[in-house]
């Protein structure tokens, strides 16, 4: 039986395991990307594994997030820790201004064929050439990068098969956008979404990339397309054809699900807050009044997106409305170049939008917080309560399209309303300088790695107990993010001193659990479902466990967080009765006993000793896992199995 293009991936980088669906396998990662809000623990990480040099063919170390260095030294310090670690390791290091790492890295580094794991959740990016790029917590980056493989299940494959081609003013986020309307946020879970059908031909490698990138908010393991003319022909254009290797499924591949999309008959889409699959066509919605829009992040910032505002700006003779602020984040210093050459970025000056430097920035809250209760669009991939800084803020997602008609009218628009669509053609030469990249030192005998006093020394955790009791020190609802847990914003400088950054633990939700938690020695906390959802920032785990959180009792747990709780040593357990939730209240008294030996089966007991009532939990872990848990997390784990 023929393959799909998710099949071919994972089979061709099989380390061990069968490719069985639902069964564990572990599997060769070729390259790895780290961001330096993730990064910097990362790499303390692999450092702690004693490897004198990575092992994989190509890893990165982008800075991305933390480019203002504002409020102190601990950004700066960070990042000086960040280069010269890398120098000394065999990592290449792109500067702050560089861009974001999953524009970057399509444009320069990624390749068709190959597997790549990055400690973000935006990895899947990387899809949009035909890459197995997957998100993962920092810990599992720096085992890749030691030489470990990476462990997932293998997943069932959704066939999104594109039908025709899109109109003008509609663009590959409505697509994305479509899918989580109908799929939701946990709808890919246990998933890869393989894109085909005649539709595909018809999208360039960056709307491909605005697909996958925000693939991760579908809970998917990852996205891709399959590597074919288009994929050659921007290669190319970035001076990197000898990169490409076509990469098809199949004429007789199989998939567990296909989901059928007419881009003839699809419409301008947006999400409404605080939720991105809360998706509705923009006609539904217009004319409500808008305070700001910001068009960039990793999912909308490449040249095309931005030239196609530049150009309806120029064309039309518009201007930023004057009850609108408008800011514009390159994604690259190639995009921000070629604009300028184009004179793309004078056209949004003179249109009065404000450029901002090629970051992350507004998408993660660092800047341009929308004022109380304002409305923004943002072409972003998420829109969480309280994550771009305003707690009230109304954040929407949509294509730069519909951002660019926002911005223009001062309220929400169907960008069709615009008139002649400008069309935008993909340059038959990038402009490349990748000065900014910096190699790794040729002697790494001569390079001293520098810490500034913000980097603190990395939490470990002892072997699992066999009992484990105390309170309940939270119960919360369904869909809590990992902003929820830790938040991003100003807090994310804290990112290598886990003592200050476990401060910020529910902070938005409780101001004093960081205090209930460490006056009680630990605890439990419970959830609902897809708890943990959203950034793979492993810190959502790291700062619990620092806390003395024991266990995570929810309905169900996104994928990237559930891994990154068994690398600390925190147990990851669902209700085996959803209904059970009903039966637990903050504060109650918990209790689990003959954890050693019970973890060999996969039901588990919790007893609520305030109520006298016993409850099944379930844990669904791999053998890995159960030996990952009993050791105290995959530190000790693979410290272990290297004696």
């Amino acid at each position: 039986m023929g393959k799909n293009v998710a099949q071919k991936l994972i089979d061709s980088h099989l380390v061990s395991g069968e490719a069985v669906q639902g069964k564990e396998v572990n599997i060769r990662i070729d390259q790895t990307i780290t961001q330096d809000a993730t990064g910097t623990m990362s790499y303390l990480q692999f450092e702690a594994m004693g490897v004198p040099k990575v092992k994989t063919e190509l890893s990165v170390s982008y800075v991305d997030h933390n480019t203002l260095q504002y409020g102190g030294f601990e950004n700066a310090d960070d990042h000086r820790f960040l280069q010269t670690l890398a120098s000394k390791y065999g990592i290449h290091f792109s500067r702050p201004g560089n861009g974001i790492c999953h524009q970057v890295h399509l444009e320069r580094f990624g390749k068709p064929g190959k597997t790549m794991l990055g400690s973000d959740s935006h990895t899947p990016t990387g899809g949009g050439i035909g890459m197995l790029a997957i998100g993962a917590g920092g810990l599992d980056v720096a085992v890749a990068m030691g030489g470990g493989p990476f462990s997932l299940v293998y997943p069932k494959v959704v066939l999104v098969n594109l039908k025709g081609k899109l109109k003008p003013w509609v663009s590959a986020k409505d697509i994305i956008l479509e899918l989580l309307r109908r799929m939701t946020v946990k709808g890919g879970v246990g998933k890869v979404i393989e894109y085909g059908g005649e539709g595909v031909k018809h999208l360039s490698v960056p709307e491909r990339a605005t697909i996958t990138n925000m693939g991760a908010e579908l809970g998917a393991t990852t996205s891709v397309f399959p590597s074919d003319d288009v994929t050659k022909a921007f290669l190319a254009a970035q001076g990197r054809e000898k990169d490409w290797k076509e990469l098809s499924a199949d004429p007789d591949a199989k998939y567990d699900e296909q989901i059928d999309l007419d881009l003839n008959k699809l419409e301008p889409m947006i999400a409404k807050p605080h939720m991105p699959d809360q998706v509705c066509k923009v006609s539904e919605i217009e004319g409500m009044k808008v305070d700001q829009v910001c068009v960039g992040s990793c999912t909308n910032s490449s040249f095309r997106d931005l030239m196609l505002v530049s150009e309806t700006f120029k064309k039309g003779g518009f201007k930023v409305h004057p009850e609108v602020s408008m800011t514009i984040s390159p994604g690259s210093k190639q995009v921000l170049d070629m604009m300028a050459l184009n004179k793309g970025l004078a056209h949004l000056i003179e249109a009065g939008a404000r450029i901002l430097e090629a970051t992350c920035g507004p998408c993660i809250g660092n800047g341009q917080s929308p004022p109380s209760g304002g409305v923004s669009l943002r072409t972003f991939n998420r829109n969480f309560i309280g994550r771009s800084g305003t707690k009230d803020g109304k954040v929407f997602l949509c294509s730069p399209e519909t951002a660019v008609a926002a911005a223009i009218y001062g309220v929400i628009t169907d960008p069709r309303k615009l008139g002649k669509f400008p069309k935008v053609k993909m340059p038959a030469e990038f402009l490349v300088d990748d000065s900014m990249v910096v190699p790794p030192a040729k002697d790494p005998s001569k390079v001293s790695i520098v810490r500034g006093p913000n980097i603190q020394a990395l939490p470990k955790q002892g072997p699992l107990p066999d009992t484990l009791k105390g309170k309940v020190l939270i119960k919360l609802g369904d869909n809590i993010t990992t902003d929820d847990i830790t938040p991003a914003g100003t807090w994310l400088k804290y990112r290598s001193n886990v003592p200050k950054y476990s401060e910020s633990v529910f902070a938005q939700i409780d101001a004093r659990f960081h205090e209930k938690a460490k006056a009680t020695g630990g605890g439990f906390v419970v959830g609902g479902e897809n708890y943990g959802q959203g950034s793979s920032r492993e810190h959502a785990a790291l700062c619990p466990m620092y806390l003395g959180i024991k266990a995570i009792v929810a309905k169900s747990f996104a994928r990237i967080h559930k891994d990154n709780l068994v690398n600390f040593g925190i147990l990851p357990l669902t209700f085996a009765n959803p209904a059970d939730y009903d039966g637990i209240s903050d504060g109650d008294e918990l209790e689990m006993t003959g954890l050693k030996g019970g973890l060999n089966s996969d039901t588990l007991v919790i007893k609520n000793v305030t109520r006298d009532k016993e409850i099944k939990l379930k844990h669904g872990y791999s053998p890995r896992q159960v030996e990952t848990i009993l050791a105290g997390g995959t530190l000790n784990y693979t410290t272990a199995k290297s004696r």
